[in-house]
């Protein structure tokens, strides 16, 4: 925050040329999710209306990553190591184009571990790019745990140095070095320029800032994302405002006045699927118990229980052992637990490398990421043809908060495209444990588990005595007019709301769970299909490369379409940011919506 208040306030040219203007001076993060500092400083100038800024992540609003729809954002980030390539092609441009203006490319230093900065760092030396500069965010903690503990990126001022790149180090808090700092980058010609800004992570609020809040977090910093309590939020602001108050009074000016503002109504229990997740250190203040719901917490304690007797298990993590459910692995296991911070190609090599020598991977990242990011990898690994588990977490349209960067929606396609690959979505933590239970034990072949982080919006209820057969899936309603295939909590939800309102309206819509998104048993199909003329597929993904795109091959290859209409709804075009509710509806994919569409084909 001190850094960007200074570079609009005192560096740029941005506010005073405009941001059309072509010799605008340019800033964006690399790492993004600070984007909230970045709103708050835009909205203190006036760039911002105050209905947008409290419209964070929400449909129409300011996204939660930036997004250059929103005002402001010159770049799109969320997914991390890309902004000093983007920040070159900006500066080089700029010369190309014959305009002015400097590019500044905000990085944190867990950022650095992604191996794309690295490429980055040595074509824009060799390029001689002096009109840019990068800033470091050198706060030393990563998602809640000291970047020094995840991978240790050593010593950045001989590593840039070595680079080529002219370096700089100052006090990231203090203005008149981060001034002094600007003004000798500006002098140096046929060289980019690198300050490395030491930085305190939660700076200004006594009990979020490093190194205090990793004590009352035990070792763990709590504060890295989500919302915090109302009390957490309530002491923070007022040490603020007293720090505030105390300064004016110390120059002879008069105390803030503050108007009231009435708080919103308060949900009765915090959830994930709201929106966003509260903080870690909220989630512990309000005692808030997992559930068995959460299908992500039913994943990291099936790990647990198989590693057991599975010894050859080795579970590896991208800095996301928390969201991922991992932890109580790493801390049960941790000779067989391998944190390979923010790098995921070089995870999933090093995984291909462990495999080759006998042992079981069970990969974990962020479904974005891990799928899209390293598929290079992930193909060349399954042409080894030896054995890993990908875990896809936050896969799908929800929760839609953070944004596109975040919402994985092709990765079906990216692993069904691989020969040897399976692709399963289970649909609540009963068929998460069968799911983990059958990749690590009942198949050869290399597995794709996507997993959604939040609790299901309702307990999806199995069949009495369900069976995890391969390529089948369970009827979970009964409806004599159409069937829809749906996978997943998020999206059998909407489909059985969307079969409770049409059984309302005297129509029956048959609801199949459908987890084997690349696999499909044809005996079961063709009974399955055999009393419908119009089948639907919900796809929780992009419509190409889904479960419908693979039902559909089955079909034509085997003759079972015979005049039926098959239908699909899926995501359609980019997701949408805002709540869980918000990004259906937006879509089309909610109950209501679903119920509205399927009579347009069946009324």
């Amino acid at each position: 925050m001190d850094i960007v208040v200074w570079m609009y306030y005192e560096e740029m040219n941005t506010l005073k040329v405009g941001f059309d203007s072509p010799d605008r001076d340019i800033y964006f993060s690399s790492k993004g999710h600070d984007v909230p500092g970045l709103y708050a400083v835009l909205h203190s100038l006036g760039e911002i209306p105050e209905e947008k800024l409290l419209a964070l992540r929400r449909l129409g609003g300011l996204n939660g990553h930036p997004d250059i729809s929103n005002r402001g954002m010159e770049a799109n980030s969320g997914s991390l190591g890309m902004g000093i390539s983007k920040g070159r092609g900006m500066a080089w441009a700029k010369k190309h184009n014959g305009n002015q203006g400097h590019v500044f490319v905000m990085t944190g230093d867990g950022e650095l571990q992604e191996g794309q900065n690295y490429e980055a760092l040595q074509v824009t030396a060799h390029h001689k790019t002096d009109n840019l500069t990068v800033i470091v965010d050198n706060n030393k903690v990563q998602s809640d745990k000291p970047v020094a503990e995840i991978i240790d990126i050593g010593n950045l001022d001989e590593k840039f140095n070595a680079f080529g790149w002219h370096v700089i180090r100052i006090d990231g808090h203090d203005f008149r070095q981060l001034e002094k700092a600007l003004a000798e980058a500006k002098q140096v010609k046929g060289k980019p320029q690198i300050i490395i800004a030491d930085t305190i992570k939660g700076r200004g609020i006594s009990f979020m800032e490093h190194p205090a809040a990793l004590e009352i977090g035990k070792g763990l910093y709590p504060w890295h994302s989500g919302a915090p309590d109302d009390a957490a939020f309530d002491l923070g602001y007022n040490e603020l405002i007293a720090r505030i108050n105390a300064e004016l009074k110390s120059v002879s000016l008069n105390p803030l006045q503050l108007k009231s503002v009435e708080p919103e109504a308060k949900a009765a229990a915090p959830t994930v699927l709201e929106g966003e997740p509260l903080s870690q250190a909220a989630l512990e203040r309000l005692a808030v118990k997992p559930t068995d719901e959460y299908v992500s917490r039913a994943y990291g304690q099936a790990l647990v229980e198989l590693a057991a007797t599975r010894k050859d298990i080795v579970v590896l993590d991208a800095d996301l052992a928390s969201d991922c459910k991992v932890r109580d692995f790493e801390n049960t296991y941790p000779d067989r637990f391998i944190e390979n911070g923010i790098a995921e190609q070089d995870m999933v090599s090093m995984a291909a490398g462990l495999a080759r020598q006998g042992l079981l991977p069970v990969v974990n990242s962020f479904a974005s990421f891990l799928a899209s990011r390293a598929n290079e990898q992930i193909y060349n690994a399954a042409s080894e043809k030896s054995k890993i588990i990908y875990a896809l977490h936050y896969a799908g349209l929800i929760p839609a908060g953070p944004g596109k960067s975040h919402q994985s929606l092709r990765d079906i396609s990216l692993f069904s495209a691989l020969p040897n690959c399976l692709v399963i979505q289970p649909c609540n933590a009963e068929e998460t444990r069968m799911a983990v239970e059958y990749c690590v034990n009942q198949t050869d072949e290399n597995s794709a588990l996507r997993i959604i982080i939040g609790p299901s919006p309702r307990r999806i209820a199995l069949p009495a005595g369900y069976a995890f057969k391969l390529g089948q899936g369970t009827q979970l309603t009964a409806g004599k007019d159409a069937v829809m295939f749906a996978y997943g909590p998020v999206m059998l939800h909407e489909a059985l709301l969307a079969s409770e309102l049409l059984a309302e309206r005297g129509f029956g819509l048959s609801i199949i769970n459908m987890p084997w998104l690349n696999r499909v048993d044809v005996k079961w199909l063709a009974e399955t299909l055999k009393p419908y003329s119009t089948i639907f597929m919900l796809e929780d993904h992009h419509p190409a490369g889904g479960l419908m795109d693979n039902i559909l091959t089955a079909c034509a290859e085997n003759g079972l379409l015979n005049g039926k209409q098959m239908v699909k709804f899926a995501v359609e075009g980019y997701p949408a940011c805002g709540t869980p509710q918000q990004a259906l509806a937006y879509h089309e994919l909610d109950g209501l919506s679903l119920s509205k569409r399927v009579m347009k084909y069946c009324g």
